[in-house]
Protein backbone atom coordinates (compact mmCIF):
# COMPACT_ATOMS: atom_id res chain seq x y z
CA UNK A 1 0.00 0.00 0.00
CA UNK A 2 0.84 3.63 -0.98
CA UNK A 3 1.81 6.02 1.04
CA UNK A 4 -0.53 8.55 -0.64
CA UNK A 5 -2.92 10.23 2.03
CA UNK A 6 -5.58 12.58 1.02
CA UNK A 7 -3.68 15.66 3.34
CA UNK A 8 -0.86 14.41 1.70
CA UNK A 9 -2.60 15.52 -1.70
CA UNK A 10 -3.98 18.52 0.26
CA UNK A 11 -0.71 19.79 1.47
CA UNK A 12 0.67 19.36 -2.53
CA UNK A 13 -1.76 21.28 -4.04
CA UNK A 14 -1.44 23.79 -1.49
CA UNK A 15 1.82 23.92 -2.36
CA UNK A 16 1.30 24.09 -5.99
CA UNK A 17 -1.33 26.51 -5.89
CA UNK A 18 -3.99 24.22 -6.66
CA UNK A 19 -7.18 24.59 -5.45
CA UNK A 20 -9.34 20.83 -5.40
CA UNK A 21 -12.53 20.22 -4.35
CA UNK A 22 -12.92 16.81 -1.91
CA UNK A 23 -13.91 14.60 -5.14
CA UNK A 24 -11.04 15.70 -6.68
CA UNK A 25 -8.17 15.03 -3.41
CA UNK A 26 -10.20 11.33 -3.59
CA UNK A 27 -9.42 10.73 -7.10
CA UNK A 28 -6.00 11.85 -6.85
CA UNK A 29 -5.25 10.06 -3.54
CA UNK A 30 -6.64 6.62 -5.50
CA UNK A 31 -4.81 7.65 -8.57
CA UNK A 32 -1.29 9.07 -7.15
CA UNK A 33 -1.71 5.75 -5.03
CA UNK A 34 -1.54 3.65 -8.20
CA UNK A 35 1.54 5.19 -9.72
CA UNK A 36 3.50 5.03 -6.19
CA UNK A 37 2.50 1.24 -5.73
CA UNK A 38 3.27 0.67 -10.02
CA UNK A 39 6.52 1.89 -9.68
CA UNK A 40 7.38 0.37 -6.74
CA UNK A 41 6.31 -2.59 -8.37
CA UNK A 42 9.10 -1.95 -11.41
CA UNK A 43 11.83 -1.14 -8.58
CA UNK A 44 11.70 -4.56 -7.28
CA UNK A 45 11.94 -6.41 -10.43
CA UNK A 46 14.69 -3.92 -11.31
CA UNK A 47 18.19 -5.11 -9.98
CA UNK A 48 21.87 -4.18 -10.43
CA UNK A 49 23.38 -7.19 -12.64
CA UNK A 50 20.67 -6.03 -15.40
CA UNK A 51 22.34 -3.65 -17.50
CA UNK A 52 20.43 -0.11 -18.91
CA UNK A 53 18.81 -0.61 -22.04
CA UNK A 54 17.30 2.41 -24.17
CA UNK A 55 16.57 -0.25 -27.14
CA UNK A 56 15.53 -4.20 -26.74
CA UNK A 57 17.35 -4.50 -30.15
CA UNK A 58 21.10 -3.38 -30.59
CA UNK A 59 21.29 -0.56 -33.33
CA UNK A 60 23.79 0.66 -35.33
CA UNK A 61 24.21 3.71 -37.67
CA UNK A 62 24.16 3.16 -41.28
CA UNK A 63 27.13 5.59 -42.53
CA UNK A 64 28.45 5.95 -45.68
CA UNK A 65 31.63 7.88 -46.65
CA UNK A 66 31.46 11.46 -46.64
CA UNK A 67 32.10 12.15 -50.71
CA UNK A 68 32.69 15.32 -52.18
CA UNK A 69 30.12 15.16 -55.33
CA UNK A 70 29.11 17.90 -57.87
CA UNK A 71 28.17 21.23 -56.05
CA UNK A 72 26.92 24.54 -58.05
CA UNK A 73 29.39 27.60 -58.36
CA UNK A 74 28.44 30.67 -56.49
CA UNK A 75 26.85 32.33 -59.47
CA UNK A 76 24.72 29.26 -60.48
CA UNK A 77 23.29 29.01 -56.60
CA UNK A 78 22.63 33.12 -56.76
CA UNK A 79 21.10 32.98 -60.26
CA UNK A 80 17.50 33.11 -59.21
CA UNK A 81 18.10 35.11 -55.69
CA UNK A 82 15.55 38.41 -55.84
CA UNK A 83 18.60 40.31 -54.40
CA UNK A 84 21.80 39.96 -54.17
CA UNK A 85 25.07 41.83 -52.74
CA UNK A 86 28.69 40.93 -52.91
CA UNK A 87 28.09 37.08 -53.25
CA UNK A 88 25.39 37.26 -50.84
CA UNK A 89 21.70 36.79 -50.40
CA UNK A 90 19.84 39.98 -49.46
CA UNK A 91 16.66 39.07 -47.03
CA UNK A 92 15.22 41.79 -44.79
CA UNK A 93 15.96 42.15 -41.50
CA UNK A 94 13.63 40.07 -39.05
CA UNK A 95 14.63 41.77 -35.92
CA UNK A 96 13.37 45.15 -36.63
CA UNK A 97 16.98 46.56 -37.28
CA UNK A 98 20.00 46.30 -39.55
CA UNK A 99 22.60 43.69 -38.12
Amino acid sequence: MSEITPELVTHLASLSRIDLSPDEIASLTTELGQIVDSIAKVSEVATADVPATSHPIPLTNALRADVVGETLTQEQVLQNAPEQQDGKFVVTAILGEEQ
